[in-house]
């Protein structure tokens, strides 16, 4: 206004007299206008309200006593309320109050875990811990231990040394002590009369297990003792001997059985028959409509006693009948079971198979909930890890959890998730494990059964329903399409003439074929070095289109000759699975009939999405393939077309299924025969042969359960045979061992901390990494106590001279230590490999002493680690080697002459050939010798025989003992300093060398060198520190610290600190409140959001920037992005490269440029588009991502989007949560989120 040329127009008042009259006179706010103040109703002050408060929990309640024999009224007794006024936010007791309805299922992140099972303390608070007089005295003692300043604050208060707190502890104990008659009743309830209950209905598998939990250190046996009185006034003297029922320990939970370490697990033999199973199991859960095998009956037994189960068999062995009785237990007890699978797909799947055998059935997944309070819970494992950490309450009437396909307890990112879940899961909870066999079933479940505190059953059978029958196929066109020859049969015995039958007719062929252009038909990306290699059938050298469908259409020709379809055709690259569909335009599997099954069924589902949908030529070009009996199968195929051709194989319609190897992950769908395309696949680093595990797994899905007699398996040698030993490898091997993928992640980190009776260091305790480790506490323990015995036993040393001689061998065993590692390192350098060569001086450590002269003559590199062989000198007759040369004490008294100079023979000189190792080098000198190593050598191996050990020295050998007791009796030789000769600016080397000359100081200082017994003083010494370095070992092996992963962890909790997610005493701060709402990339999106990053976007840019977050296919085309999202593209990256540099201050080993690397933002166009309204198949377009990826990584966004927003409730930011809620909405529509098949 001030700029105009006239000032501000005469309508518009002066904007700085505005702003001065409205800080200058407050009183004319409006707030002092009563004609628009808000109305006010006044409220009389009441002061007494301030004293008044909620009524807490009763600590006691009545409870009626009733005759034994009559049931009639006997009295009313008040006992302890165990667990009152706990809540989910403070207690972890399966016994207290509810939370509300709507963290009923899913829970919350500020809710506590229930108590997991196994662990050895029980954290319950209830009123009898306060009968616990001497605990209670040690807790209200101010003296001991006093904190004057609380966590968080700067200042504190100092209590003084005020007594009044031990006179109320005195008054607590005096009420609390119990009269004269009431300990000898007590005496009475507590024998061996007494029955629990509880125990009694755990022998017979009862049902009421799930009322159990961890003792509490004091029983309160008041009730026992008041029953006895009762009885023993109103009864006749006959039931005198009645025994006394200790009803409080039924209601204050049993104790639980303790088992011994070799308890843990029982490996149960399936052959033995079963005839009187309909006796053991007279009212079965639930039955079927076939025989069960032997491992299914012997699994139910089991089942019916309430104990945990691991079934180990191949896959279409019948596993899931296990878990269906399991579920019918459950239910028949009015009880919860929980169904947890590796995937989301497979989930859904399961929930279609159990909703027709089960009525109430719900499915949890990460954006569906159907059903969520039935009795079976269909959800992946991920999911029931959230609702332990969050204390759903679903977990108090579970009583059954069922792990399928727990061979993936190995997969390296994912495995850690089923090893929380087992360690966290209650007591209370029964656990059916299901896997593909595995050698090591024993192991695996023996760390359960220690972890859980209770008894595993393995039952492991080899035996398949439907043998397999493995062949290689050297067919092409004509004659030779019928060219299988059998080299593994039903028995599984490898047959070497198949073998050999196979190379003969595929080395007769090579003649004929004619190569294509090479690497034709190869998958996207696959690396050229990768074509040439065709022994194991990997690349296919010479391959093209014409050839792979000229043998695709032979091989056909001959599967349905022989009735062999429907078949699966196991292909380890998506392209080339869409590229072998393509190629048998002209081919026709199905019938008229079954064609028309098809294309209603196709209409059916298809019919659901939106008409732009039903036209994308990924839909169009399914319908085709499947009206001709083809399929395909993996990741790039959208969801609901995978469903449609699952469902369309189930029933026998897909003939061919080209599929990746996540087909075989999936529910019960057999074939007649499977092919692998290839034995060969890319793992993410390089090209292997396939595993004995995975190719069984996919093996497995030939031949159908009363249908087949034999499943036929057919490996395609499209160039060489591949050799016999890769076969045998793979086909007869052994499967891969269930290994602990356990690893510290920063969401266990917050989620324990913010418990307080639960620490991550009892998760890695109960790793099935650890298991070994801490299966030998036991011995470990009895060992340190041997050692404390040891060391109380210990003489002491009584010499005034040798008072340093403790810290003489400290001093003495760092240098040893430094010295060897410097001389290893040193040796392997380019510089002085190049001064060492025969003839060169050294100063070797040799028999007890540090300072001896010695002559290279030759280096031996053939073992790991060379050798050095020297002539060295030595005393009279030579010094016979003793065990004392290699122990540590000798090695010291060596360095304690070298203040002397260098070694001289006392006696006669003489001297010895021998080898030594780099560390035994402790000087290489300038002084270069002209010598003949070749002839004093074999001058000394002659002198090693027998007859002609007299004959004196040959002229080169006694040259060389000559000059080298020449050098010895000078006052120093020079030897070579590597900083000062060669300018090594090695900033290690410096401070080694630097390390060293201050230790040799200190030990040329000691005053116990003096002593004259210093060599005997010495010994005794280092026995003495030898038993004290053992005790601190075995210390150690007790302590946290040795655990695999304590490094890690406490690098991980420094980076939460660096960050301020916790504070230094490991509280949670509110970033770390966020962080535990978060499903993934915790740190990132915690940071993005208090950075400030997201509330200026708009929700479609947030979502668009969101997706780097889920998207990991490395090979994708790069965006178009606006200026907006690219600058928010480098604002991520900017704040992750901050998260690595953290990281690796704090010791973690992950690069940074590899942590800002797996934020992959390619798809972000993409998602811009489709969060904007763009429809499906005009953003196919923007990308080269498959459909299927894009559906699935918009799926997970949408998880990640719901993380951000209840985020933003956390920090009270509602512009932020209203644009994550828009974010949502906008991404969540047409087929992307279309319902899945088998939940309809």
């Amino acid at each position: 206004m001030d700029g105009l040329p006239f000032g501000a127009p005469p309508i518009l008042l002066d904007m700085k007299s505005e702003i001065q009259n409205y800080l200058e006179n407050p009183q004319l706010l409006p707030i002092h206008d009563l004609e628009v103040v808000q109305q006010y109703w006044k409220h009389d002050t009441n002061i007494k309200q301030l004293c008044q408060a909620e009524v807490a929990a009763t600590p006691t309640t009545l409870l009626v006593e009733r005759d034994i024999n009559t049931g009639a009224l006997a009295e009313v007794v008040e006992i302890v309320t165990p667990h009152a006024g706990m809540t989910n936010k403070t207690s972890m007791s399966l016994q207290r109050i509810p939370g509300p309805p709507s963290e009923w299922v899913r829970g919350n992140a500020s809710n506590v875990p229930f108590w997991p099972g196994g662990l050895e303390w029980n954290p319950s608070e209830t009123m009898s811990d306060l009968l616990q007089i001497d605990d209670l005295m040690e807790e209200l003692c101010f003296k001991k231990d006093l904190k004057t300043v609380p966590p968080g604050f700067k200042n504190g208060m100092n209590f003084g040394t005020s007594d009044v707190n031990l006179n109320l502890a005195a008054s607590l104990k005096q009420k609390a002590k119990p009269h004269d008659t009431e300990d000898k009743l007590k005496t009475e309830s507590d024998s061996s009369s007494v029955i629990d209950l509880a125990d009694l209905l755990k022998e017979k598998g009862s049902i009421f297990k799930w009322i159990e939990e961890e003792p509490v250190p004091f029983q309160n046996h008041k009730l026992a003792e008041k029953k006895s009185i009762v009885m023993s006034e109103n009864e006749d003297g006959d039931l005198d001997d009645i025994p006394v029922v200790d009803i409080s320990k039924v209601l204050s939970l049993s104790e639980k059985q303790k088992l011994k370490s070799t308890d843990w697990a029982e490996i149960i033999d399936v052959s033995t028959s079963l005839d009187n199973f309909n006796d053991l199991v007279p009212n079965p859960a639930f039955t079927w409509p076939f025989e069960l095998d032997r491992f299914q009956k012997h699994a139910i037994i089991h089942l019916e006693k309430g104990e945990d189960v691991f079934i180990a068999a191949h896959t279409s062995a019948g596993k899931t009948v296990v878990a269906e009785y399991a579920i019918a237990l459950s239910q028949k007890h009015m009880t919860r079971a929980i169904y947890t699978s590796p995937i989301k797909a497979l989930s859904n799947q399961k929930f279609r198979d159990f909703k027709t055998t089960f009525t109430d059935v719900g499915l949890l997944t990460g954006d569906v909930q159907i059903n969520a309070k039935a009795t079976c819970l269909i959800m992946t494992t991920e999911i029931l890890r959230s609702m332990l950490y969050n204390g759903s309450d679903i977990i108090r009437d579970l009583e059954w959890v069922i792990f399928d396909e727990v061979h993936y307890i190995n997969d390296s990112e994912r495995g850690v998730v089923w090893e929380e879940v087992l360690i966290l899961l209650p007591s209370h909870v029964n656990i059916v494990m299901l896997s593909a066999t595995v050698p090591n079933t024993s192991e695996f479940a023996t760390w359960v059964g220690r972890t859980k505190g209770r008894k595993m059953y393995v039952i492991s059978t080899l035996k398949r329903p439907v043998p397999l029958e493995h062949y290689l196929y050297t067919g092409l066109t004509g004659k030779t399409k019928d060219e299988r020859f059998l080299i593994v049969n039903a028995e599984g015995a490898f047959v070497p003439k198949g073998y050999m039958a196979a190379m003969e007719a595929k080395k007769s062929k090579e003649k004929d074929v004619k190569p294509s252009s090479a690497g034709a038909g190869r998958g996207r990306g696959a690396p050229t070095k990768e074509v040439s290699r065709a022994p194991g059938g990997g690349g296919h050298k010479g391959w093209g289109p014409p050839q792979e469908k000229n043998l695709m259409i032979a091989l056909l020709d001959h599967l349905k000759k022989h009735d062999q379809l429907p078949v699966v055709a196991f292909t380890f690259s998506r392209n080339r699975c869409d590229q072998n569909s393509s190629l048998l335009t002209s081919v026709d599997l199905v019938t008229a009939e079954e064609r028309g099954r098809i294309h209603q069924f196709f209409q059916k589902c298809v019919s659901r999405l939106k008409g732009s949908d039903q036209k994308l030529p990924q839909v169009t070009n399914m319908q085709i393939l499947l009206k001709r009996g083809i399929g395909v199968h993996h990741s790039g195929i959208l969801p609901i077309l995978k469903e449609v051709v699952e469902m369309l194989f189930q029933e026998g319609l897909v003939k061919l299924l080209f599929a990746t190897e996540t087909f075989a992950m999936g529910v019960n769908m057999p074939a007649r025969t499977v092919v692998f395309d290839s034995i060969r696949k890319h793992d993410g680093t390089g090209f292997r042969n396939l595993l004995p595990a995975e190719y069984i797994q996919m093996a497995g899905r030939a031949g159908r359960r009363g249908l087949d007699t034999t499943g036929t398996v057919i490996i395609l040698c499209k160039n060489d045979v591949p050799e016999s030993s890769e076969l045998h490898a793979m086909m007869l091997g052994q499967p891969m061992k269930l290994s602990s993928q356990f690893r510290v992640t920063y969401s266990m980190i917050l989620n324990l901390l913010r418990v307080e009776h639960l620490r991550v260091e009892d998760m890695m305790k109960r790793s099935f990494g650890e298991d070994h480790q801490q299966s030998k506490l036991g011995k470990v323990k009895e060992q340190l106590q041997k050692l404390y015995d040891q060391v109380q036993q210990l003489p002491q040393l009584a010499c005034d001279i040798c008072i340093d001689i403790e810290s003489y061998y400290n001093n003495a065993a760092s240098y040893l230590n430094s010295k060897e590692e410097m001389q290893e390192s040193l040796l392997t350098h380019p510089s002085m490999m190049r001064e060492m060569n025969p003839g060169r001086v050294l100063i070797v450590q040799h028999q007890g002493r540090c300072n001896k002269l010695a002559v290279l003559l030759s280096i031996d590199s053939r073992s790991k680690e060379k050798l050095y062989k020297v002539l060295v000198l030595i005393s009279g007759d030579g010094e016979p080697t003793s065990k004392k040369d290699d122990m540590i004490w000798t090695k010291m008294l060596g360095i304690s002459q070298l203040k002397k100079g260098l070694f001289y023979p006392t006696s006669r000189v003489n001297h010895a050939v021998v080898l030594l190792k780099a560390k035994q080098i402790w000087e290489v000198t300038r002084v270069q010798l002209k010598i003949e190593s070749d002839k004093i050598v074999a001058d000394w191996d002659n002198r090693q025989i027998p007859r002609f050990r007299d004959n004196p020295p040959g002229p080169s050998c006694t040259a060389a003992v000559q000059e080298l007791s020449r050098l010895s009796q000078t006052a120093s030789v020079e030897v070579i300093n590597p900083l000062q000769d060669w300018k090594w600016t090695n900033m290690d080397l410096v401070g080694k060398m630097q390390e060293l000359s201050i230790l040799f100081n200190r030990l040329a200082s000691a005053t116990c060198t003096a002593c004259s017994q210093f060599e005997q003083h010495l010994e005794q010494t280092s026995a003495s520190m030898s038993i004290q370095e053992e005790l601190q070992r075995t210390q150690f092996l007790l302590s946290e610290d040795s655990l695999l992963h304590s490094a890690d962890y406490h690098s991980r909790l420094e980076v939460l600190k660096e960050l301020n997610y916790v504070d230094g005493n490991g509280t949670l701060q509110m970033k770390g409140k966020v962080a535990c709402e978060m499903g993934n990339h915790e740190l990132i999106i915690t940071e993005l959001v208090f950075h400030n990053v997201l509330t200026e976007l708009q929700p479609a840019e947030i979502a668009a920037l969101l997706s780097c977050l889920v998207f990991q296919q490395k090979n994708a085309s790069e965006p178009h992005l606006t200026p907006v999202l690219e600058k928010g593209r480098l604002r991520i990256r900017e704040i992750a490269e901050k998260i690595g540099r953290t990281q690796q201050a704090c010791g973690l080993k992950e690069a940074v440029g590899d942590f800002v690397d797996q934020f992959r933002f390619e798809l972000v166009e993409v998602v811009y588009e489709w969060a904007k309204g763009m429809p499906f198949a005009e953003i196919m377009g923007l990308t080269d991502v498959q459909e299927g990826m894009i559906v699935r990584c918009i799926q997970r966004l949408d998880e990640t989007l719901r993380d951000v927003r209840d985020a933003a409730r956390i920090i009270g930011d509602p512009i932020l949560y209203q644009k994550m809620g828009e974010a949502s909405t906008a991404i969540k529509r047409d087929i992307v989120f279309a319902a899945s098949l088998y939940t309809q």
